[in-house]
């Protein structure tokens, strides 16, 4: 269960305060993997860093029953002067899960060679994503919050992120960022259109994805 109560939150951008979660109140329903759906801008991305206590309201709170990952995908809480591993080995501490496992499946997934041991500053924002993802992947979450994760890397990769993506959901359930309506329809069961920092929940995903691409028309 995720609750969202008077959520707000806006950015100045040019001298303009941009609204782009409006006093949100709402409940997602749990035991569902959910599409998160809006145009450029419209504030999934913010609201999915909220959902995972990465960035504070203005106003308002979220309230979620259950282990929550970060946003997958999202490399930006990482500590630039330590290295990959050092980073990991600090997250499965905070999480409680075994050090050791966890940087062997992180070392071989991210696929990040003698980067992994280098300082997270070298890296490339795809290489601190595919570090993000594999920490992410390497612990067991209720629910994962999933920002574009599967758009990076290389092919192989891509079929990589999607397959160990797939065998999370088995046991859990996400709330995914995507602009590939294919991914969607491959890992959601329903959806959430965002829109002038509102949202309105879809049981039907392929109505979800229809408001959405109305919306895009405009």
């Amino acid at each position: 269960m995720i609750r969202f109560e008077n959520l707000s939150k806006s950015y100045w951008v040019d001298g303009t305060r941009k609204v782009v979660i409006d006093d949100l109140s709402a409940e997602l329903p749990s035991g569902m993997s959910l599409a998160l759906l809006g145009r450029n801008g419209a504030g999934k991305s913010t609201l999915l860093q909220m959902i995972g206590g990465l960035m504070p309201p203005d106003s308002g709170r979220v309230i979620s029953a259950g282990t929550l990952s970060w946003p997958v995908g999202f490399g930006g809480s990482f500590h630039r002067e330590l290295t990959g591993a050092q980073n990991v080995r600090f997250i499965a501490r905070i999480y409680g899960v075994d050090t050791d496992s966890l940087i062997a499946f992180v070392e071989d997934f991210a696929d990040l060679g003698q980067h992994f041991h280098m300082p997270v500053r070298s890296y490339s924002s795809g290489m601190r994503s595919r570090l993000a993802f594999g920490a992410s992947m390497g612990i067991h979450f209720d629910t994962y919050l999933v920002d574009e994760v599967t758009a990076v890397g290389d092919a192989q990769f891509k079929r990589k992120s999607r397959a160990v993506f797939r065998e999370r959901m088995k046991t859990s359930s996400a709330i995914m960022v995507s602009h590939d309506m294919s991914q969607v329809r491959q890992f959601c069961d329903a959806g959430i259109v965002l829109e002038n920092g509102k949202i309105e929940f879809f049981h039907d995903l392929e109505r979800a994805i229809a408001v959405h691409e109305e919306h895009m028309a405009r």
